[in-house]
């Protein structure tokens, strides 16, 4: 006897709920719940009178020589033939319907939450990962969640009838014979409470698979280049090993139990003959009664097979689902406020307020920020690596919550506000902007679906993208390819500058490195950006002089606080870091643009010259 454990009880409730939780998926579907389970019930019923007729076919035809008896029980099994047809049909079609619209209602609950999960979270999870269980974990949901279900059922209601049978045929005989079924059901439910963790296990090996694909699929170009495919392969190898293992430990876990179910059954064959033979000959019993018993034992082969395979198919059910749920359950820490307000006609004013932040609780990376940014004014955020430049623009379009502190737009707490209608006052171009596979056209207007073709159009001129646009045949119609990897990283860069100016947003966030790009290029992305920058509240992650010269308002990070700001001259004059990082990077290029400029001017002046 297994002694009681709270853990074992708890994990026992765990199990219940997901089940519960699986469930109400269907409840909204009742109407072709209800028409599959009445199938069901009909043809599990009709299932169980077939011994019954053929019974009354030995009884009353065979041993009595009435061919009329044996021709009724013929026409009998051939109705009820037809209408176990028709209810199979009704059983299968709204059991598997059920299944994909189960897991088409949970595949759609699954994907919303995590688009709507914080960055939090998704700096933790593995693009694999998610993959895994949004596809094959759904997947093995699907196969129980509905025809699944009702097959179980069907087959203990076949177990619960053959036996309620069998004692209403001959009671004493029924009990020798039934006598090694509780220790079949026991070795059942045994096998499903040891199965299912074996299962979760090898769902969660199957992630690890899936995310090591993903990473290398990511990165090939990089695995290829540095001619690592047998690394990979041998990375790979490992994982899918231990996948293997684990699959292996169930199958042999399977192999061990399924000949016990085999050989229960037929010693209950065996006690049944052994006791009742002697019955029959003695006439204690009739033949066909006999029969009857015999042909109910036998049908309990296949509920007894299936019983094992379901009771598999449900522990692989539950630990997929739980890891579905881990996610629909995973924690929204950016969400709106009751009484929360629609943010409209803003401005543009930015406010930090003491704003303190890490991304590990008390792991500080910003420390008591206080700047205010007045409505169209540029500013340029610069400093060392890990000062804390990105995390300042992520906090204003609150992908993150300020430990303290607040952020304000146009005097109002972020807080407030609902965050759609804040980030649809936002836009950004990031160094290296993403597109979707999808036709140019779709991807400069991602952020206004409605937008006419000559508004996109207008964005592309204004973005300078309209014209390398044109030189492709299908035009605006092309397809950039998964990421854009079709396109070069100006090109890209200047359908983002596009998509951002088609927005329209009151606040721009910029990454403005070109450093991956030629000089005509850059120039050309210069002129858009100029063009997107007008008018608009900006904060530029600086790392050109250019920037920095044109921007309103400097501020110089390091280690997470503000320890410089200012115009360029301004910092300049003021010395300190901006200065140094000047003199040892930026100098260079105010020299180099200098000298570009002299080359530009030299031909003009030979040819006065020459006119001289």
């Amino acid at each position: 006897m297994v002694p009681y454990s709270p853990m074992s009880k708890r994990v026992q409730s765990e199990e219940l709920n997901v089940y519960t939780r699986l469930y109400s998926y269907l409840t909204p579907y009742w109407r072709q719940l209800t028409v599959g389970y009445v199938a069901m019930l009909a043809d599990t019923g009709l299932n169980l009178l077939v011994p019954q007729v053929i019974k009354n076919a030995i009884d009353q035809g065979l041993a009595v020589g009435r061919p009329d008896a044996l021709l009724l029980s013929g026409v009998l099994i051939l109705g009820i033939g037809v209408v176990r047809a028709a209810a199979g049909f009704g059983q299968r079609y709204f059991g598997e319907w059920l299944s994909h619209r189960a897991a088409y209602d949970l595949r759609n609950r699954f994907y919303d939450r995590v688009q709507r999960l914080p960055f939090s979270f998704h700096d933790r999870a593995q693009t694999g990962d998610m993959m895994s269980r949004a596809t094959s974990d759904i997947a093995e949901v699907e196969r129980f969640v509905g025809i699944g279900t009702m097959d179980l059922a069907s087959t203990l209601l076949v177990l619960i009838g053959i036996i309620a049978a069998m004692l209403l045929e001959e009671a004493r005989l029924a009990l020798l014979a039934l006598i090694p079924i509780p220790f079949l059901i026991a070795a059942t439910v045994r096998f499903g409470s040891v199965v299912r963790p074996l299962f979760k296990s090898i769902q969660e090996q199957m992630s690890k698979l899936s995310a090591a694909m993903q990473e290398t699929l990511t990165g090939i170009r990089l695995v290829k280049s540095s001619a690592r495919e047998s690394f990979e392969l041998e990375k790979f190898d490992h994982e899918n090993d231990e996948w293997f293992r684990r699959r292996r430990d169930v199958i042999r876990l399977w192999a061990n139990n399924w000949p016990l179910f085999t050989f229960v059954l037929a010693f209950a064959i065996f006690l049944l003959l052994w006791f009742g033979g002697p019955r029959a000959l003695r006439g204690g019993i009739t033949v066909g009664s006999l029969y009857a018993m015999i042909s109910y034992l036998l049908m309990l082969n296949g509920p007894v097979q299936r019983l094992g395979f379901l009771i598999n198919l449900a522990a692989t059910a539950n630990a997929s689902a739980s890891r579905v749920f881990e996610i629909i359950d995973a924690p929204t820490e950016i969400e709106d406020r009751p009484g929360a307000v629609e943010l409209e006609e803003v401005r543009g004013a930015v406010t930090f307020e003491g704003v303190s932040f890490g991304y590990r609780g008390d792991e500080l990376i910003l420390h008591g920020l206080d700047f205010h940014v007045e409505p169209g004014q540029r500013v340029a955020l610069m400093g060392p690596t890990g000062s804390g430049k990105s995390t300042v623009t992520k906090l204003i379009p609150r992908f993150y919550d300020p430990l303290e502190g607040r952020v304000l737009i146009d005097g109002v707490d972020l807080r407030e506000v609902t965050v759609a209608s804040l980030r649809s006052q936002i836009g950004s171009v990031l160094q290296n902007p993403f597109l979707f596979g999808l036709t140019i056209e779709e991807n400069i207007a991602y952020g206004r679906r409605d937008a006419s073709r000559e508004e996109i159009v207008a964005a592309a001129r204004a973005a300078r993208a309209h014209d390398f646009i044109m030189s492709f045949p299908d035009g605006y119609e092309t397809r950039v390819g998964e990421r854009g990897v079709t396109l070069s990283g100006g090109q890209r860069q200047r359908l983002a500058i596009a998509r951002a100016l088609l927005y329209d947003p009151r606040i721009l966030i910029l990454d403005d490195s070109t450093s991956s790009v030629d000089t005509e290029t850059e120039h050309l992305i210069q002129q858009a950006l100029e063009e997107l920058m007008e008018g608009r509240t900006t904060f530029v992650i600086a790392q050109r002089l250019l920037t920095l010269k044109n921007a309103d308002k400097i501020l110089v990070l390091d280690q997470g606080r503000i320890v410089q700001r200012g115009t360029h001259e301004e910092l300049l004059a003021m010395g300190g870091l901006y200065k140094e990082v000047y003199d040892l990077q930026l100098k260079d290029q105010e020299a180099f643009a200098a000298l570009e400029r002299s080359m530009t001017a030299e031909p003009r002046y030979s040819s006065v010259l020459a006119d001289r």
